[in-house]
């Protein structure tokens, strides 16, 4: 029986994708992964006698990753007076000798967010406060969030499958090039 490699190209390249996704996610989703992003900058003027400006802002910390992240930190240049985290968590703030600070969460599991928000006054901007956001897994992925329409879940679907289709078109051209190779 004889068979034809270029056949035998087009049946196994949709499967080697497919085991080829697997792997990937598998490799890139078993740990801990950070993203931060601000929420908002809101600047108020108090109804005082004074006329106080009053600043605030937010910056929101997300776990996406599989994995529990360990001793997440936020670093601060100045730490403003009050600071609100949301939900309410255990975490702590450690002073640095010197200046700046950090606030501390002991583990961030899957999927959780957190919110801290922060109120201060002239003369500090939003931009003078955080500094970093790492966990002993690494530094989180700093996101700039433009609100934007989400796709129905069919538009994301039939995304997906198109780039199926498009992967194992280049697996099967692969194939077909070390078949040509070997021969």
């Amino acid at each position: 029986m004889n068979i034809d490699p270029i056949a035998m190209a087009k049946l196994i390249s949709p499967f080697v994708t497919l085991i080829i996704g697997i792997i990937i996610e598998k490799l890139s989703e078993r740990r801990a992964k950070l993203i931060s992003f601000i929420g908002h900058v809101s600047s108020f003027t108090l109804n005082n006698e004074e006329k106080t400006p009053v600043f605030t802002h937010s910056i929101i910390v997300r776990n996406t990753g599989r994995k529990t992240a360990n001793n997440v930190r936020l670093g601060h240049n100045v730490m403003p007076v009050n600071v609100t985290v949301s939900p309410k968590i255990e975490y702590q703030i450690k002073e640095f000798q010197g200046g700046g600070s950090e606030i501390v969460i002991p583990t961030m599991v899957p999927k959780e967010q957190i919110t801290i928000s922060y109120l201060y006054f002239p003369p500090i901007t939003w931009d003078q406060i955080n500094t970093y956001t790492k966990s002993d897994e690494g530094f989180a992925k700093i996101v700039k969030v433009l609100p934007m329409p989400q796709p129905p879940g069919w538009g994301k679907a039939l995304v997906l499958i198109l780039m199926f289709i498009g992967a194992s078109f280049v697996v099967y051209w692969l194939i077909r090039f070390a078949i040509f190779a070997i021969q």
